[in-house]
This record gives structure tokens, C-alpha cells and sequence, in this order.
């Protein structure tokens, strides 16, 4: 009978072991696609004509994807937001925060050790010393000098699948950091594209309103030597307020955009001034290579954050199991203890104490099950929210790159426009001055010149903003091929 409990023990243990211990942790099932859609189907514009695939940006550093765009100013806009940013300043709290409590969860591993310094001064009660009522009793001193020392045995994994968790936190955390840090670096770079598309547009609209100006003062001219009547000046009065008005409403949102790249500079705005500085017509856009979908999941530092909130959560499941099992804890202190200071260090002042203490839970309520079952409830939600990422990160770079492709088709189609606008608008100048066409057809083109012109930088600032967002959904940073 001796044997048989002696061979069944090392099996109990490892039963008991199994059954608190987390479970094991398998990757959820994705249904990752071979290429992304928008990068492998070539895409035709209305004329038929296929748009080019985005190619690696030859030059490109990894991880500072923003040298990519060639743009000093840009540079320095994003190493000015690295340093002052307050969310990117609070997600770098958060960070230490959650690595000194994996500190903390990793400090019960070890043997803990207190230093005890103490006094106490009393009298104890007459039939607490078996004295008879009325008995004189002295007032004594006690001195007390102490190491005292516990460490407990990690039976069933409590400490390890506290630490696990913790480490899984303050891997998360970080994660959380460089994809607040990601999104702080897009958000600078398409704030500064906005400005600048925008002061673009603004140079055009102010050009637009130099002509209207001019037709104005030549209808004027023309209506006082009588030459036209008050319908052609009075139509180029209203051209003439009209491009004013866009121009100052283009201010307000030039503003609202000039704030907001201050706040993530982290600068007051009322100091804060950004220079006029117009998107160059012509310039070149980076083209951004899309990779593999299977890559970005280890690229988006939001899906790797995911990834360590799920081991987190399973860890966590080891750690309300372990409740339910014995706890085994060591204590041991020794030291001197004495009715005056003086005598507290002598030999026969010393004192020590070693034990044990097993504890284990009874009857609870069914409280350590229910916090089984949270745990379990708390790993299918991070499973669900790690799926969600992986889908909406897939999703929005499929978005960008068709974003990107069409945009690049309608520029085509733009560009082909303002040559043939900016024509017409010089046939109808000339037919207008040979008095061969009506001021209304002079109009018409100016006005079509003047809407395509603004189309175009439009979309110009929309394509530099487009491929920043490309960038951001892939992650950041790439390998150049």
C-alpha cells in the first residue's frame, strides 16, 4: 500500500500541476491572402489606360520612412514632435509603468527579507500573568532587533503565470508605443501636406482673383466708353467677389490646420506660425511597396500589440487556476530581543523562529471559478480584438493602395485638362479682345481654367496625404528590395 501511494504521488503532482497551469496558447486561425488585391490586379482607368504597381522607394531607410518624401522641413517637424509630444509623452509613462510592474510581479520569485527595528513600553493584565486581583505589576521595556525572511514555493505556477502576464503587459505597452508613435509621425506629415496643399491652392485662387480684378477694370473701362452694358461689368464684379470669398474661406481651414500641426508639435498655437510654403507643381510622390500580408502582421505594431494582450489574458487564466491549489510559503526570522537597549545584542538576547504555511481555499462562493471563467472570457475577447486588427489593417491597406491607383488616374486625366483648359482660356481672351466672342464665353473658360487648376492641386496634396496613410496602415518602416 506504501509503494502504491508512493508511485501515485509524483502522478497527483503532475495532474494537479496540468490542471492549473495556463493552456496552451495557438495562434488564431486568419485567412491571410497570398498578395493584396490592389497590388497584384492591374487597375484601368475609363480610357482603358493601366495604372503603374508602386514600386520600393530606392533610397528609403528603414523605419524612417519619412526621408522617402526628400524634405527637410519635414524632418524637422517630426523630430520636433518626437521630443514634445504629450500623448506620445504619456504612452512613454505607460511604458515604464507596466515594465515596473513586470519588476514587481518578477521581485516574488526571489526570498524577501525585512529588517524589524523595535520598542515597546506596557503592562499586561493581572490574570493575563495568573496574578491574583490587585497583585503589583511592573512596567516593562521590550527591544526588539529582527531579519525576518519568506519565500514562497511556487507549487501550481501562481508566480510564474503572475510574471508571464506582466511581461506580456509591458510587452503590449511598448507596442502601444510605437503605434502611438507611428500614427504621431503620419499625423505630422499629413498635417504639413494639408498646410501646403492648401497654400497652393491659395496661390491659385490668388491668381484667379488677379484676373477676375483685371476683367473687372477692362469691363469698367468698356462700360463708361459705352462699349458694353452694365450686365457683363456686373457679372465680373460678382466673379470678382466670389474667388475673394473662397480665398478667406481657404484662411479658415489653412488656420485650423496650422493649430492642429501646432498641438502635435507640442506647441501653443497663438505662438506657433507655419510659413507659406506651396506644393511645387510636379513634384514626386514616393511610391511605397506594399510587401506581403503575412509581413504586415509583423510590421503594424498595433496587431503585435494584440498579439501580447492575448498571451497576457492567457497567462492570467494560469494565474486564476492557481488560486484554487495549496500555497506553500517558507518563513524564517531571528535576531535579539531584550528589556534594554543595551542588552538586545548580547548572546543570550537572541530569539529565532522557522515555519511553514500551507494554505488553501475551502469554501469560497464559487469565487475562484467565476475568476476561472472571467480569465477564459477575457482571452476570447483579446482573440476576437487580435482578428479584428489583423482585418481592419488588411482593409485599410487594400484603401490606400486603390486610393493611390486612382488618384494617380485622375491625375492623368487632370493634367491632360489644365493644358487644354489653360488653351481654351487663351483662345477666348484673344477671341474676346478681337470682339469675335461674348464676355460670357471669355468667362466660361476662365471659370472652367480656374476650377481645373484648383482640381488638380487638390489632388496633388490628396495624393502626398494618400501615400502617408499607406504608409502608416503598412506599419512604417520596410526593407527596400
Amino acid at each position: 500500500m506504501k509503494r502504491r501511494i508512493q508511485q501515485s504521488v509524483p502522478l497527483l503532482a503532475a495532474v494537479l500541476l496540468s490542471a492549473c497551469a495556463a493552456p496552451q496558447l495557438s495562434a488564431p486561425v486568419l485567412d491571410v491572402p497570398a498578395g493584396f488585391k490592389e497590388a497584384a490586379t492591374p487597375q484601368r482607368a475609363a480610357d482603358g489606360s493601366r495604372w503603374q504597381a508602386a514600386r520600393p522607394a530606392e533610397t528609403q531607410a528603414r523605419g524612417l520612412w519619412w526621408l522617402a518624401f526628400n524634405d527637410r522641413v519635414l524632418n524637422g517637424l517630426i523630430d520636433d514632435a518626437t521630443t514634445a509630444n504629450a500623448n506620445l509623452a504619456v504612452a512613454a509613462a505607460r511604458v515604464r509603468q507596466a515594465r515596473a510592474l513586470a519588476g514587481v510581479a518578477e521581485a516574488d520569485r526571489g526570498v524577501q527579507l525585512d529588517a524589524q527595528l523595535g520598542a515597546q513600553r506596557g503592562r499586561a493584565a493581572n490574570h493575563a500573568l495568573g496574578l491574583p486581583s490587585g497583585a503589583p505589576v511592573g512596567v516593562g521595556n521590550t527591544w526588539q532587533a529582527k531579519l525576518a525572511a519568506s519565500y514562497e514555493l511556487d507549487l501550481f505556477g501562481r508566480v510564474a503565470s503572475s510574471v508571464s502576464a506582466a511581461q506580456a503587459d509591458a510587452a503590449a505597452s511598448e507596442a502601444t508605443y510605437r503605434s502611438v508613435l507611428l500614427a504621431l509621425q503620419a499625423d505630422v506629415a499629413q498635417t504639413y501636406f494639408r498646410l501646403r496643399a492648401t497654400d497652393a491652392e491659395l496661390a491659385t485662387l490668388d491668381q484667379t482673383v488677379r484676373l477676375r480684378e483685371q476683367n473687372v477694370q477692362v469691363n469698367q473701362r468698356r462700360f463708361d466708353l459705352g462699349e458694353l452694358g452694365e450686365f457683363d461689368l456686373a457679372r465680373a464684379k460678382t466673379e470678382l467677389a466670389t474667388s475673394r470669398a473662397e480665398a478667406i474661406g481657404l484662411l479658415r481651414q489653412r488656420v485650423g490646420d496650422e493649430h492642429a500641426l501646432a498641438v502635435l508639435l507640442g506647441k501653443p498655437a497663438a505662438s506657433f506660425a507655419f510659413a507659406v510654403q506651396p506644393l511645387a507643381e510636379g513634384g514626386a510622390v514616393p511610391a511605397i511597396p506594399a510587401g506581403l500580408p503575412s509581413a504586415l502582421l509583423e510590421r503594424r505594431p498595433d496587431i503585435t500589440a494584440a498579439q501580447r494582450a492575448m498571451v497576457a489574458a492567457n497567462a492570467r487564466i494560469g494565474l486564476a487556476r492557481s488560486a484554487m491549489f495549496p500555497a506553500l510559503a517558507l518563513t524564517g526570522a531571528g535576531g535579539g530581543e531584550s528589556d534594554t537597549l543595551s542588552g538586545l545584542f548580547k548572546w543570550d538576547a537572541r530569539s529565532w523562529v522557522v515555519g511553514a504555511l500551507m494554505s488553501m481555499p475551502l469554501i469560497d462562493g464559487g469565487r475562484n471559478k467565476a475568476n476561472i471563467a472571467r480569465s477564459e472570457a477575457a482571452l476570447d475577447e483579446s482573440v476576437a480584438s487580435y482578428r479584428q486588427s489583423v482585418l481592419v489593417a488588411f482593409a485599410e491597406v487594400e484603401d490606400n493602395l486603390a486610393g493611390l491607383r486612382i488618384l494617380a488616374g485622375q491625375g492623368e486625366q487632370l493634367d491632360a485638362a489644365v493644358l487644354s483648359a489653360r488653351r481654351s482660356a487663351e483662345l477666348a481672351q484673344k477671341l474676346y479682345q478681337a470682339g469675335r466672342s461674348s464676355y460670357l464665353d471669355l468667362l466660361d473658360a476662365q471659370r472652367n481654367l480656374a476650377s481645373v487648376e484648383r482640381n488638380a492641386v487638390q489632388l496633388r496634396g490628396s495624393r502626398y496625404v494618400s501615400t502617408v496613410a499607406l504608409i502608416r496602415s503598412l506599419g512604417g518602416g520596410w526593407t527596400v528590395q
